[in-house]
C-alpha cells in the first residue's frame, strides 16, 4: 500500500516557493528518498538527481496551489482525507474558458418515474461521521497533496485513467452489463459497496455505470462514469470512494477523477466526490448500497449526477463533449480491474465483493433495479439487457429479472485461482 505522507519540508502550503534551497534541506531531501517508498517510486533511474527532484517538487506545489482552492472551512476526516469547504464559484470547474465567471446553475428537471419520496441520505461518507458540514454556498472538496501528486506516473497523467483504446485491451478486465442500439438519455441503478483487495498500487477496482457515445478503438469516444472505486494510487488507500469521471477524447488528453481538472460542476455542500464511503457490504453480513442516476436535462442539454435518494451532487456541462453532446448510444453497468501481471501471472485484484457470481446475495456485488432514460425523460427498465464478462474464470456475471429487484445482476470474482492463472 502506497505511503500518504506528505512531504512538506520545502515550504508546504506557502505561498511562494523558496527560491534557494540551502544544504542542510538538501540533506533532509536526500533522507526523505532513501526512507520513503512513495518519494523514491517517483525517481525513474538508478542514479539520484537532488536538482532534478527539487524542480519536480517546485512544479508539483505550483500544480496543487492552482488546484487547491481557498477555503472558508476544513473538516478533518476520520480516514485521514481533509476535506475543504470551497465557495462555490471558486471551484476548479471555472477555471474552465467557457466557465469563468459563471456561477453553478438551478436544480433542472428530473426524470418522470423518479421516486423521491425517501428521505435524503445524508451521512454516507466517513468526513460526515463527525457530525461537521460544509457551510451552504460552498462545496466540499478533498484536498489533493503532495503524495497523490508523487504516486501518479507523472504530473500529466495524475487524475486520468490509464489510456486504453477498446473495453478489454491495455490490462483493462470487465464483467458488465450493458445496452446498446438505441438513444439514451441517462441510467440509474443501485450496487452495493465493498472493499475489494487491490493487489499493487498501480491497479484499482470499481463498479460503476457507464454513459457512452463514440467508437470504441477511435479516439472519438464519450464517456461520463460514476460509481465507487479503490485506488492505492490515486488515493493512498484501500477504502472505497465514491468518484465521476469523464473524456472525449478516449481518456487521451480530455477529462479526469471528480474534481481534478476543470469539467463536472459541483452544486451540493453535503458529498466530497472522492471521499470514502461508509458503511460497507460485508460477507454473510449486512449489505450496503448506493442509488446512483445520471441523465440529460431536458432543457439545456447538462449531464446531471443524482447520489443517494435524491442528492444532486452537480452536472456536466454539454459543451465538454461531442457526440455525448446529443445523447448516448450505449449504457454500461458493472465492474472494472486493472490486471498489470505482476510477476507475470493474472493479478489476485478481487472486483466486487471478491467472490462469483453464482454465491448470489449477501456474498457476491449486485446491480439491481437497472434503468435508462429516455427520449421523452422517462426513466423506463433496462430493456434486453446483454451481459458480459472478459474473463469469466477471473471474474464473471449472471443477470435476472423479477420482483422488487427489477432487471439485476451479480458479478465479481477474485482475479487468480486454478482456473484463472
Amino acid at each position: 500500500m502506497a505511503s500518504s505522507r506528505c512531504f512538506c519540508c520545502f515550504g508546504c502550503g506557502s505561498s511562494k516557493p523558496s527560491s534557494m534551497i540551502g544544504s542542510s534541506v538538501l540533506l533532509l531531501l536526500l533522507l526523505l528518498v532513501s526512507a520513503s517508498p512513495v518519494f523514491s517510486s517517483s525517481v525513474n533511474s538508478t542514479t539520484f538527481r537532488p536538482q532534478e527532484e527539487i524542480q519536480k517538487l517546485r512544479r508539483i506545489r505550483y500544480y496543487l496551489k492552482k488546484l487547491n482552492k481557498p477555503s472558508l472551512k476544513t473538516i478533518q476526516s476520520p480516514d485521514g482525507d481533509l476535506i475543504d469547504c470551497v465557495p462555490s464559484h471558486l471551484q476548479p470547474a471555472f477555471d474552465h474558458p467557457k466557465l469563468k465567471g459563471q456561477k453553478p446553475l438551478d436544480e433542472p428537471e428530473r426524470p418522470k418515474g423518479l421516486d423521491l419520496s425517501n428521505p435524503i441520505e445524508e451521512s454516507l461518507q466517513q468526513w460526515r461521521s463527525s457530525g461537521e458540514s460544509c457551510p451552504e454556498g460552498t462545496v466540499p472538496i478533498r484536498r489533493t497533496t503532495e503524495a497523490d501528486v508523487l504516486r501518479a506516473s507523472s504530473i500529466g497523467r495524475f487524475g486520468r485513467k490509464p489510456i486504453r483504446r477498446d473495453s478489454t485491451g491495455g490490462g483493462h478486465e470487465h464483467a458488465v452489463g450493458y445496452v446498446m442500439g438505441d438513444q439514451y438519455y441517462g441510467a440509474k441503478a443501485s450496487l452495493n459497496v465493498w472493499a475489494p483487495r487491490v493487489t499493487t498500487p498501480s491497479e484499482f477496482s470499481l463498479s460503476q455505470i457507464w454513459v457512452i457515445s463514440g467508437s470504441f478503438g477511435g479516439d472519438d469516444l464519450n464517456t461520463i462514469e460514476a460509481g465507487w472505486q479503490i485506488s492505492p494510487e490515486l488515493y493512498g488507500d484501500g477504502y472505497p470512494r465514491f468518484f465521476t469521471y469523464w473524456t472525449t477524447d478516449a481518456y487521451q488528453a480530455t477529462g479526469c477523477y471528480n474534481l481534478l481538472c476543470s469539467g463536472f460542476v459541483q452544486t451540493n455542500n453535503k458529498i466530497a466526490i472522492g471521499a470514502a464511503i461508509s458503511p460497507m457490504s460485508a460477507y454473510n453480513g449486512g449489505q450496503f448500497d448506493i442509488s446512483l442516476l445520471v441523465w440529460k436535462d431536458p432543457s439545456h442539454g447538462h449531464w446531471w449526477l443524482q447520489y443517494g435518494s435524491g442528492l444532486l451532487v452537480g452536472y456536466w456541462p454539454s459543451f465538454l463533449f461531442s457526440h455525448l453532446a446529443r445523447h448516448a448510444s450505449m449504457v454500461q453497468f458493472g465492474g472494472e480491474i486493472v490486471n498489470t501481471r505482476y510477476n507475470r501471472y493474472h493479478t489476485s485484484t478481487q472486483m466486487g465483493s471478491g467472490h462469483f457470481a453464482r454465491e448470489g446475495f449477501r456474498r457476491a456485488a449486485y446491480f439491481r433495479n437497472l434503468q435508462v432514460v429516455d427520449w421523452d425523460n422517462n426513466l423506463v427498465p433496462v430493456p434486453n439487457l446483454r451481459v458480459l464478462a472478459d474473463h469469466p474464470n477471473c471474474y464473471d456475471i449472471r443477470g435476472g429479472a423479477g420482483g422488487a429487484w427489477g432487471t439485476f445482476f451479480y458479478y465479481g470474482g477474485p482475479g487468480r485461482n486454478v482456473r484463472c492463472p
